[in-house]
């Protein structure tokens, strides 16, 4: 069964994008994604993104149609990945990159740097633990993380918070690294 999410910003503002229905996929929300770009600026001009955990893609496609130059989304799906390049077909957006990897492997692979990083694990077992620190080598000065989680992101060595809200069970933060940590 595919759903459907609309972007609720910029260029492609209320284009929608589909996804097959999964209990695994939780798309962002338009109001944490409402929340989320307020916390941000309304644009991202020439952000270098970095969607990891796509999923739907609402993030990613989030970003691209307010700006950001280059979107990855990392997604290990085979079904799920389909369905990304098929929306990013629709948008006609250029500045997709979408990959099939799992997540660790992929970044253990790609040194790139990013802006912003949107993270969305699966709620279930450590894969928040297993990227977070990774995620703070992968990102330009000044650059920041989303975080969507069960319980938050805290007392971590690695990140401080930026700004926090909860939305029935999810805990979104924004991110930024802790200084002077150099972590591969």
């Amino acid at each position: 069964m595919t759903s459907q999410i609309r972007i609720i910003g910029g260029r492609w503002r209320g284009r929608s994008i589909r996804f097959q229905a999964d209990p695994g996929l939780r798309p962002t929300p338009n109001r944490v994604r409402e929340t989320l770009f307020n916390w941000l600026g309304q644009t991202l001009p020439g952000y270098q993104c970095l969607d990891l955990y796509a999923g739907s893609g609402a993030l990613g496609f989030e970003a691209l149609s307010r700006g950001a130059a280059r979107v990855v989304f990392v997604e290990r799906q085979r079904e799920t990945v389909r369905q990304l390049r098929e929306n990013a077909a629709r948008l006609e957006a250029e500045g997709a990159e979408i990959v099939l990897s799992e997540a660790v492997t992929w970044l253990q692979r790609d040194q790139r740097k990013f802006d912003l990083v949107f993270l969305d694990p699966p709620f279930s077992g450590q894969e928040l633990d297993r990227v977070l620190p990774i995620l703070v080598a992968r990102l330009n000065p000044g650059g920041l993380l989303y975080c969507e989680s069960s319980g938050g992101v805290s007392e971590s060595p690695f990140w401080s918070e930026i700004r926090a809200a909860r939305a029935g069970q999810v805990t979104y933060q924004l991110l930024k690294p802790t200084t002077g940590i150099e972590v591969q």
